[in-house]
């Protein structure tokens, strides 16, 4: 309560001040009033002394002044009368217990004869001494006035006690910290602020609410199939221009197209509706297990599944499964149910071509048709990367043996903003094998997962960069390392994690540690405690892979997410898209009034740049400017 001791201070400053004033100017007032009270009586007494001494020296009868002098002098402050001729003192007249005057007055009584009267007063100051009773006032004066004082601080303090918690919101609420100021509300005064306050952050959180509903609104008529609330074909064209670039496919997987027959015979009221959306919440159910897969209504009657880094073994066995999930699903009102439902797909390898792809599956999908039952046909060119084909064994001892040895090497790309300024610069891992050959991050980090050797990995990532790249590094480099769930959720890594940005506190600031947006948004209520450590002790946190799926934005502020980075999916061609466009202003749009910075990921052309920066996006990264490269000192 510093705000409200030191204006309560103040205020019973001024207070005090104020009545020392008035009673140093009451005190000044009385001293002059009394003076001259007193001195007007010994003027009117000297007047009656003068006029008795003449009349007396005229009359003959001053030499008889002892019959009546001594008793006028009893009512006077006139201590000694003496009467001089020249030099020489003829009479002198005392009062029995006076004190020596402290001046004395000359009255000229007979200019010829040189007779004159010297006359003795007491000071006026002399004139009243303070009895016991006085002083005895006089202290009860004093502490009835130092109680006074005692009571006004404390009125002074109930009366500004609130102003401290106004203060407190009022800083939360310009570090734009709103639901920690909303619940910092205060029943005490000044009440009509705190509530007016607290109305004012009510609406605000509604608005912010509202607003995120929009966006999600947004997201689902941009991306969504409105009957079974999966990805529409729009959501699918962005997820395999993601998976692609210039020189085809970045990684291996397959594509499945599940296609139903006959629907048009499911007459009844949303009948057709209640079938697809059973087989969708059934494929759903199957697909959780697979991390990394995409499920989309490509039409209507046509469903299409990419899942990568799956084997093509894998690949055979998801496929056999989802026949037999919709075959056992077929409502007995079809009359051909043995032919009914199809699916193909189509195996594809690092640098396969997008298009061919997508008629390489429809080839396979009218070949399982062919065969007259309801089955599946995988269309394989024997593609199988020979790095991905190790076993589950294998990965084991080759990841192991990795961190063992330390033969795990951080790569670095650059961020730029909209200056051309290097922003940071996000780390990537990979495996060094021991002949040299550097194994991709998107073959081992799957299995790494399987595994549980995600935490070790990660752990092993950070210690590079914080004990190697920053300490030489210039004092304006700052890194970006990824954090799976796995990561986040091993209290052995944050109880490390924490140790280590302890005793680094210097190079925090220049960590930015980057969580995926489905973990983030999945996870809120588990992540809290977790982010809330790592921003505590200096880093910052991005959320990654923003608008992969179709969820609330809420997520971002609740998690005090400082940086956002757009999935390149929403990037790719958005110079030509204007649905993204129409996404990313929106999401733009949430996040006006924050200091959350939005960057754009996989950046493979100079329109999509210039349309990012026309869309307010802060910066970017990505093949236009530069490809990821060994971490190097710079």
């Amino acid at each position: 309560m510093n705000l409200t001791r030191m204006l309560t201070t103040r205020l019973t400053r001024f207070w005090l001040w104020s009545l020392l004033a008035l009673l140093v100017i009451g005190l000044l007032f009385t001293f002059v009033g009394y003076w001259r009270i007193v001195s007007q009586q010994q003027q009117q007494q000297l007047n009656v002394i003068q006029q008795q001494l003449l009349q007396h020296y005229r009359d003959g009868q001053l030499t008889q002044a002892d019959n009546w002098l001594p008793p006028l002098l009893a009512l006077t402050d006139i201590t000694e009368v003496r009467i001089w001729q020249g030099t020489q003192l003829r009479q002198q007249f005392s009062r029995a217990h006076a004190s020596n005057g402290q001046r004395s007055m000359r009255l000229l009584l007979d200019e010829q004869a040189d007779i004159w009267a010297e006359l003795r007063l007491r000071s006026p100051w002399q004139h009243y001494f303070p009895s016991s009773g006085d002083w005895w006032l006089l202290l009860t004066t004093l502490l009835l006035l130092l109680l006074l004082l005692r009571l006004g601080y404390l009125w002074y303090s109930q009366q500004l006690q609130g102003m401290e918690t106004v203060a407190d919101r009022c800083r939360l609420i310009l570090k734009g910290r709103y639901p920690q100021a909303r619940n910092l509300s205060s029943v005490s005064h000044p009440r009509f602020i705190n509530r007016a306050l607290s109305k004012l952050l009510d609406e605000l959180a509604d608005a912010r609410k509202e607003r995120a509903r929009f966006d999600n609104f947004i997201r689902s008529n941009t991306f969504l199939d409105h009957e079974t609330h999966i990805g529409n074909r729009l959501f699918l064209d962005n997820r395999l221009n993601a998976l692609s670039n210039a020189q085809g496919m970045m990684a291996h997987g397959v594509l499945l197209l599940l296609e139903f027959e006959e629907l048009e015979q499911l007459s009844g009221e949303g009948q057709m509706g209640d079938y697809l959306n059973l087989n969708v919440a059934h494929i759903s159910r199957l697909l959780h297990s697979q991390a990394n897969s995409v499920f989309a209504r490509r039409s209507y009657n046509q469903l299409a599944i990419v899942v990568t880094q799956i084997s093509l073994a894998e690949a055979e066995q998801l496929a056999a499964k989802l026949i037999k999930l919709c075959t056992s699903l077929l409502p007995r009102e079809l009359q051909n149910r043995s032919n009914s439902c199809h699916l193909g797909g189509a195996y594809f390898k690092l640098g396969d071509n997008q298009q061919q792809l997508l008629e390489e599956a429809e080839m396979a999908l009218r070949a399982a048709q062919i065969q007259g039952v309801s089955t599946w046909f995988m269309y394989d060119k024997g593609a199988v990367d020979a790095e991905f084909a190790r076993g589950s064994v294998r990965w084991r001892s080759f990841l192991e043996l990795a961190l063992e040895q330390r033969r795990f090497v951080v790569f670095a790309q650059p961020v730029f903003d909209t200056e051309g300024k290097l922003h940071h610069q996000e780390i990537f891992t990979r495996a060094k094998e021991p002949n040299g050959t550097l194994v991709r991050a998107t073959l081992f980090l799957p299995m790494a997962a399987k595994c549980g050797l995600l935490p070790k990995i990660e752990r092993q990532t950070i210690e590079k960069v914080v004990y190697e790249l920053l300490p030489k590094a210039n004092a304006e480099a700052i890194f970006s390392v990824n954090l799976s769930e796995d990561t986040l959720m091993n209290n052995d890594f944050m109880r490390w994690l924490r140790t280590l940005l302890l005793e680094h506190r210097d190079l925090a600031p220049r960590l930015i540690f980057e969580v995926d947006e489905a973990v983030a948004s999945r996870c809120q209520q588990e992540l809290q405690p977790k982010l809330r450590l790592i921003r505590k002790m200096g880093a910052r946190l991005c959320v990654d892979h923003v608008g992969l799926q179709v969820v609330s934005s809420q997520y971002i502020t609740e998690g005090s997410f400082a940086l956002l980075k757009l999935h390149r999916s929403l990037i790719k061609q958005i110079h030509l898209r204007a649905e993204n466009q129409l996404f990313i202003r929106s999401l733009l749009g949430g996040l006006h009034q924050t200091d959350v910075e939005v960057i754009a990921e996989g950046v493979e052309q100079f329109e999509e740049w210039q349309t990012l920066r026309v869309l307010g996006v802060s910066a970017a990264q990505g093949p236009w400017f530069a490809d990821p490269e060994p971490a190097a000192v710079s």
